[in-house]
């Protein structure tokens, strides 16, 4: 278990409760990484940490409830598990949400609300959280998992999309800081996107067996994607929008 780029490195997990979070924690236990999870949702974290820790028998896995709403206790995390372990080597931001309509006349601007604290607000607070951290690392990294949404939006997806776009943007600003961090050398870290169509899982399959769910990504598949962030030079990944489904 773990021998290559992910191998004793420290990555945290935000959103790490959800089944994204969950396959991530499994995928990246298994590549001998030490994890650290954390979710607003006690119970559904300790079950995400416990079945990674069980499947991963001696892999280092931990959880910890952060309100990722509050800009100090981001910070807060982010500080604890530098000093804990040593190091951050990633943050993998998984935390989610959606709300559409019908159409765009009946878009309800209440959705925004909630997706602009859920989808940028929590970006906001771990990137600035954990950059500085990883900008130290010699293999940090930030991923973001967005929606291919964000540059093709749809008239009943006006609020998710738009708010997918911001954290996008965002998150290419946090590139180019690493990008200037690295000088003439180029980028010793990264921040990268990694863009589907919508998630699907074993849970999502039972309750509607007789869907196809096209163009989907599977969380497995979106673990290992994760995973593969570390295989590849600062350079290659930074800034850059990793498709994990067909380009709109």
């Amino acid at each position: 278990m773990g021998n290559g780029a992910l191998d004793g490195a420290v990555i945290a997990v935000a959103g790490a409760g959800g089944p994204a979070g969950r396959a991530a924690l499994l995928r990246l236990a298994e590549a001998g990484a030490t994890v650290v999870g954390s979710d607003n949702d006690p119970e559904r974290l300790a079950e995400a940490v416990d079945a990674a820790r069980y499947a991963h028998g001696g892999a280092s896995v931990t959880g910890e409830t952060v309100d990722l709403l509050d800009r100090d206790a981001a910070q807060a995390w982010a500080d604890r598990t530098e000093q804990e372990f040593g190091r951050v080597d990633g943050l993998v931001h998984l935390v989610g949400g959606w709300r559409g309509s019908q159409s765009f006349t009946k878009t309800n601007l209440d959705d925004w609300d909630l997706l602009e604290l859920l989808l940028i607000r929590t970006v906001q607070h771990t990137s600035l959280a954990f950059h500085e951290a990883l900008q130290r690392s010699d293999r940090g990294r930030y991923v973001l998992i967005s929606a291919a949404g964000a540059s093709n939006p749809t008239a009943g997806n006006a609020a998710y999309s738009a708010a997918k776009a911001a954290a996008e943007a965002w998150t290419l600003a946090m590139a180019d800081y690493f990008r200037k961090a690295g000088g003439e050398q180029g980028p010793t870290s990264a921040a990268a996107i990694l863009v589907v169509k919508a998630l699907v899982h074993d849970a999502m399959r039972a309750e509607r067996p007789n869907a196809k769910f096209a163009g989907f990504t599977d969380v497995r598949d979106l673990a290992e994607a994760v995973a593969g962030v570390w295989d590849k030079p600062a350079a290659e990944v930074n800034g850059n929008r990793l498709w994990l489904t067909e380009k709109p």
